[in-house]
């Protein structure tokens, strides 16, 4: 199986989490996200293990929420004691609302407006993460105006292609996000910023991209922004206190995808960091850094119920599920690769090759082309793999099509994250 908490059971059924699937489809319903709570804290505890061990005291992982957003994965990471990022007002209203400590949340967005900004400030937002020059004075004018020394951290772009999908890679120069060292925007920003009197500077910020598995891209990138570090501090006298390294580790979509020793990776990087250090007599700097995906991307399961199988003579065979582009928009937005299975025959062999096929009325829905599974019957269970990330926070009401519930695999049973939406829930902004 794909990972360790996927199984199958005495019955022939496929479990997560320790969980009967096909059992979990008929107590919720499907079309169904499972989240698996045990994994995410274990995750949660590699990143934060690993970040105090190999840096200074204060350095911690920030769950990157974007990849899944509800209010129960705020209490998670509050319990276990690390940062958040969010990257807009409604995912920073959801974090307040769950109780989150607002001074441990981090604000992106590459275009935070004048009233993004007056929110976060008035929700007591612990730091900005800043995109751009212009940004950077609102924020000053803003902060001047509840009389307040606002934190913030400077996005910089140091120009690394780190061979990801370029949908989702960020860290070179022509990216809409950051300030590029190489164009001297970057210097331009620590400068202005060292003189507005609303701004309080503690550090720099980059993000390469996501859905990377070899270390040496963050390794490049660790270096690159401790030089500029340097360059910083002998040219404006301003020794960086923090430095937020992003997020990106991949995470295994299929079987030929690596697994990642995330451990082991930070350890990699924190070594060309402290090297730099002692070679240039600079303070190790509180490292920061931002996993999404790898918290929470295979924690995650999707649920379906076959509605027909059909044969397309001598060109192709389609398994229509009662999902598709709603719940999971990344096969049609970047062609992303799944593991998928029969969860109600996960015991007999994976020997029918057919496309997945969601219910909209549009071509482009689909799952996944040509993969193999147990020839699956009407009402059978399809379990898809690694949906934790990136799936409810992408899902849509596309063709007026409500979306799934969310519900937490623990140690304790199983329970409602986020309720199935209704029927009346797609109406109810309506005039």
């Amino acid at each position: 199986m794909l990972s360790n908490n996927i199984s199958v059971g005495a019955n022939g059924n496929l479990t997560f989490a320790g969980y009967n699937t096909v059992e979990l489809a008929q107590k919720y319903g499907t079309p169904l996200y499972l989240m698996d709570e045990t994994m995410i804290r274990e995750r949660m505890r590699v990143y934060k293990k690993a970040l105090a061990d190999f840096f200074p005291n204060g350095s911690v992982p920030e769950y990157a929420s974007k990849a899944f957003s509800c209010k129960r994965i705020y209490q998670i990471a509050a319990e276990e004691g690390i940062n958040v990022d969010v990257v807009s007002p409604g995912e920073l209203y959801t974090a307040f609302k769950a109780g989150f400590p607002m001074e441990r949340c981090f604000f992106h967005s590459n275009n935070k407006t004048d009233a993004d900004i007056e929110f976060a400030i008035n929700h007591g937002i612990g730091c900005f993460v800043v995109d751009n020059t212009d940004e950077l004075t609102a924020i000053d004018s803003i902060a001047k105006k509840h009389s307040i020394n606002q934190r913030v951290i400077l996005r910089v772009t140091p120009g690394i292609d780190p061979h990801t999908h370029k949908k989702i890679s960020t860290g070179s120069e022509e990216s809409k996000f950051g300030m590029s060292i190489k164009t001297g925007d970057a210097e331009k920003a620590v400068k202005i910023a060292l003189k507005l009197e609303n701004i309080s500077l503690e550090g720099l910020h980059c993000h390469i991209g996501s859905q990377i598995f070899e270390s040496d891209p963050f390794v490049t990138a660790a270096q690159l922004m401790t030089e500029f570090m340097v360059k910083i501090r002998n040219e404006y006298s301003y020794t960086t206190e923090t430095l937020n390294l992003g997020g990106g580790f991949g995470v295994k979509y299929v079987e030929n995808d690596p697994e990642i020793d995330y451990y082991e990776r930070i350890r990699e990087v924190a070594q060309k960091v402290k090297n730099i250090c002692e070679n240039e007599n600079f303070p190790m700097p509180k490292i920061l850094m931002e996993p999404g995906r790898s918290l929470v991307a295979d924690a995650g399961m999707t649920l379906y119920t076959v509605g027909g199988v059909k044969e397309v003579k001598g060109y192709k065979n389609y398994v229509s599920v009662d999902g598709g582009m709603t719940d999971n928009p990344r096969y049609a937005l970047y062609g992303s690769q799944y593991t998928i299975y029969n969860a109600t025959n996960a015991d007999k062999e994976p020997d029918y090759v057919a496309t997945i096929a969601g219910r909209c009325c549009e071509s482009g829905d689909l799952i996944q082309e040509d993969v193999k599974i147990a020839k699956p019957e009407r009402n059978d269970i399809i379990a898809v793999a690694t949906t934790g990330a990136y799936n409810y926070s992408m899902a849509s009401n596309y063709n007026r099509v409500a979306r799934p519930p969310v519900v937490m695999l623990s140690e304790n049973g199983d329970y409602l994250a986020v309720k199935r939406e209704t029927l009346d829930d797609l109406i109810k902004l309506d005039i």
